[in-house]
């Protein structure tokens, strides 16, 4: 079951403010609800889920849905941690619904049926495309990490479906959001399952953008060659896993990994890494058939070393930027970097 921890709010919006900010948050409503919150975990007036539900709500009764949308899913974070959190993930797809006539784009909400150890399970994902006509186009796969989900991808799956020429398939990651599986050693068996869905809903070319954590996967389909293309915005990929960055994680991430992978309570960093070890993908950079790869990240981060972003450069046909003055995944400059993803994409996926 997943576990609360203890994690400094206050710290906790600050690294994250530039990102609120960026998804259409209004600085008078940050600074309002983050002199109200006085709890990361409380149920009550003062904590986190409460005042950040409190100011969704007022939203959705002024008809403002996306917005509504957006901040439920402030309210969630970092983790599915109790029930209040959990409502709050549920809400968030309400509004998020409701909010889909005025994305401009067509929306569509699915469950898909995956294979996953020798079963099967069910995995709502949320398709975005110009017209619906799936088989025409290519299809983006799509999703965050291990605490920016599906519907917190919102700008960039709009803006790849409205200009890129594809159509997207966001997702939540093994061990996030609505994801039935945990992140372990198994969780590759979904990305395998989601590629062969999209090589069938599309016209048989399919890209994977991976944000943070979903990174990783983006690049293990890419270095792998299983899917066409792949872009990887601050994945962890090989030395985030080694245990003197284990033990610089900042802002809860260690818990928020840990809940992720199935835990049900604090770890110990060897605990953890034996847990993510699985995610090395050091291996998979020694072979040389990989898909076309687009590699971006902050100078800046602070949870995932530079040399992950770094490791890629010289491989055929992987273009690798760190952004400086940014992040990590480079969130703040994810709009002014969106022409160049679009066009990267464009000239693997559509024009080839």
């Amino acid at each position: 079951m997943p576990y609360e921890f203890p994690v400094d709010h206050s710290a906790l919006i600050d690294e994250r403010s530039g990102q609120f900010l960026s998804f259409g948050l209004a600085p008078q409503d940050l600074d309002g609800t983050r002199a109200a919150i006085d709890s990361m975990w409380a149920d009550a007036p003062g904590g986190w889920v409460h005042e950040w539900s409190r100011l969704a709500a007022k939203y959705a009764a002024q008809g403002d849905h996306a917005l509504a949308s957006m901040v439920y899913g402030i309210a969630k974070f970092p983790v599915l941690a109790n029930e209040s959190r959990r409502l709050a993930l549920r809400r968030q797809v309400d509004e998020y619904v409701k909010a889909a006539a005025g994305f401009g784009v067509r929306f569509e909400r699915r469950m898909l049926t995956l294979p996953y150890r020798n079963a099967a399970v069910e995995l709502p994902v949320h398709l975005f495309s110009a017209d619906e006509k799936y088989s025409g186009a290519p299809v983006l796969l799509l999703s965050g990490g291990v605490d920016g989900w599906k519907m917190d991808m919102h700008p960039l799956a709009v803006g790849f479906a409205q200009n890129a020429g594809v159509t997207v398939l966001a997702f939540d990651q093994p061990g996030t959001g609505e994801s039935p599986v945990p992140l372990d050693e198994f969780g590759d068996e979904v990305i395998d399952g989601l590629i062969a869905a999209a090589r069938a809903l599309g016209n048989g070319k399919v890209g994977h953008l991976g944000v943070s954590f979903g990174g990783n996967f983006a690049v293990r389909s890419g270095l792998t060659g299983a899917v066409d293309a792949a872009i990887n915005i601050g994945a962890p990929v090989a030395t985030a896993f080694e245990v003197a960055n284990l033990e610089r994680l900042l802002y809860g991430m260690a818990d928020i990994v840990g809940n992720a992978v199935g835990f049900d309570a604090p770890a110990t960093q060897e605990k953890l890494m034996a847990a993510t070890r699985v995610f090395d993908r050091r291996d998979l950079l020694l072979r040389e058939n990989n898909a076309p790869m687009l590699v971006i990240n902050g100078a800046d981060d602070v949870h995932v070393p530079l040399d992950d972003t770094l490791i890629f450069e010289g491989r055929a046909d992987t273009e690798v930027h760190v952004i400086p003055d940014a992040g990590h995944c480079a969130v703040t400059k994810l709009p002014e970097l969106m022409p160049m993803m679009v066009d990267w994409l464009r000239s693997r996926l559509v024009a080839a």
